[in-house]
């Protein structure tokens, strides 16, 4: 009997979607789940009469593999996969490769490639993005690893994979390690921003404009037309014309109290750790963190009494200004999010295409958006290139946004709207093109109470001085100027 192609441990949604994708590519599958029943359902069930095979223990399993070995693991990040690796490796040999295909936070994926290397095998840990429908039907796919792992997972992994309209796979090798989990992470991140920025525009255009949910769902409609083209556009136009059983819209119904798996959390984290001024995002993770304080905010609004004011300008501008707002905010996270990836490059040694990744994320992911083939043409035009805001396209786009995008900032601070993440993206683009910021006076302060040194604009850079600002500080500084 032919031998499976793959083995995939864990058949929850996406497990058993990504099973599903494989065997519909021509792919021999061969399943296990710690609950059998789970097996011996699946098979009898959705996987009945096509190449999908069960399996009852690891032996089995891998006896059933073509070598060498590719056994995916789809469960939950954490200690589960390293539980799992160490169950897996008395049942395989040198070459076998195991594949993370979970949320793991990268740190743990640059681990546990060194440790499952260091046992003679391969591993690669891939970031899968696109759901329970992408992993069905066409995921955007970020493996990285052992380098030598990925010919052979190449063939499937491309094949399962979403295409662009030209027909190229949202599938590459990101780089060694923890690059593909680190990759998803930033996308996590952007999407955490994409959303925020989204869910702006609605509060924006139902508080202050008093718009209908019909009447923002033909916005979005129309949006979704324009350079704003996208998954979460698209998805927040039908949410908007959803409506309840009594007829109502179903999204005014529903708790505003938002969740979080991590990952957002993770990408603010890792640009605290690189210094990367990753703003946008981080409002992003911290306004879920304030959704959640529901009962706090509603006594909070009571003691307050704050009420917006009725909205006196061109309703119909003013819509088109929120557009343009928005997406001069989601050119911003992308340009913040790329600084990160470019920054931890640098740390951890990771050679990544940065055209190839606005490539991948073109399709069957969440962040999947037209606008990703200008990113791609940048960053093919100039590998090189520090800051998504200095490619001409976007540069001569954020100008022309510019207006619109200080309209809706400004308004929302004076009618008492909160939009974070557009006001601070628009604080970032302010900062970035400010060629002198009072930092001078921060590292006076440094300086003045902890004799922490500061560089002179009239000497070279790396020079660096104290100086004894009360006549009583003596004359000895700090060792570290960044302490």
């Amino acid at each position: 009997m032919k031998k499976s192609d793959i083995g995939l441990v864990g058949l929850a949604v996406m497990g058993e979607n990504l099973v599903m994708n494989m065997e519909s590519k021509g792919f021999t599958v061969t399943v296990y789940n710690r609950t059998a029943q789970k097996v011996t359902n699946f098979i009898n069930g959705r996987a009945a009469g096509k190449n999908i095979r069960g399996a009852y223990s690891f032996q089995e399993l891998a006896d059933s593999l073509e070598k060498p070995r590719k056994i995916m693991m789809m469960v939950k990040a954490g200690s589960a996969v390293d539980q799992l690796i160490d169950q897996l490796l008395p049942y395989l040999e040198e070459g076998d490769i195991l594949i993370d295909g979970g949320n793991s936070h990268f740190p743990d994926t640059i681990r546990r490639t060194q440790y499952v290397e260091s046992k003679g095998l391969l591993y690669v840990g891939t970031g899968v993005s696109g759901g329970e429908e992408g992993a069905l039907n066409g995921p955007s796919m970020m493996p990285g690893g052992s380098p030598a792992a990925w010919p052979y997972v190449k063939p499937i992994f491309q094949a399962i994979c979403a295409k662009v309209e030209d027909g190229a796979a949202c599938c590459d090798w990101v780089g060694e390690n923890g690059a593909g989990h680190f990759v998803k992470m930033v996308h996590n991140g952007i999407e955490y921003g994409d959303m925020q920025l989204i869910c702006e525009a609605y509060q924006l255009m139902r508080d202050l404009l008093k718009m209908s949910d019909d009447e923002m769902h033909e916005a979005f409609k129309k949006w979704n037309e324009t350079e704003l083209d996208s998954y979460l556009i698209e998805i927040t136009r039908d949410i908007l014309a959803y409506k309840d059983e009594d007829g109502s819209p179903l999204v005014e119904k529903i708790l505003d109290t938002a969740g979080q798996k991590g990952t957002g959390k993770w990408t603010g984290i890792a640009a605290l750790d690189e210094g990367v001024p990753l703003t946008l995002i981080g409002e992003a993770v911290f306004s879920r963190c304030l959704s959640a304080m529901k009962d706090e905010r509603v006594k909070a609004a009571e003691v307050f009494g704050r009420k917006i004011p009725e909205f006196t300008g061109d309703k119909e501008a003013f819509v088109e200004a929120i557009r343009q707002a928005l997406f001069a905010s989601k050119i911003i996270s992308y340009a913040q999010g790329y600084i990160l990836m470019r920054t931890a490059a640098k740390t951890y040694g990771w050679n990544l295409n940065y055209g190839g990744i606005a490539l991948m994320w073109r399709g069957g992911c969440i962040i999947r958006s037209a606008f990703l083939s200008k990113i791609k043409d940048a960053y093919d035009k100039n590998p090189e290139l520090s800051n998504l805001l200095l490619d001409p396209y976007f540069k001569e786009t954020i100008e022309k946004l510019l207006p619109a995008w200080r309209t809706v900032a400004a308004t929302a601070m004076q009618y008492g709207v909160p939009a974070p993440a557009m006001s601070a993206a628009l604080s970032y683009f302010d900062g970035y093109t400010t060629a002198c910021l009072p930092a001078n006076l921060l590292q006076a302060q440094r300086d003045y109470f902890g004799a922490h040194t500061y560089e002179r604009v009239d000497q070279p850079r790396g020079k660096f001085f104290h100086t004894n600002w009360t006549g009583h500080g003596g004359d000895t500084a700090a060792s570290t100027y960044n302490a």
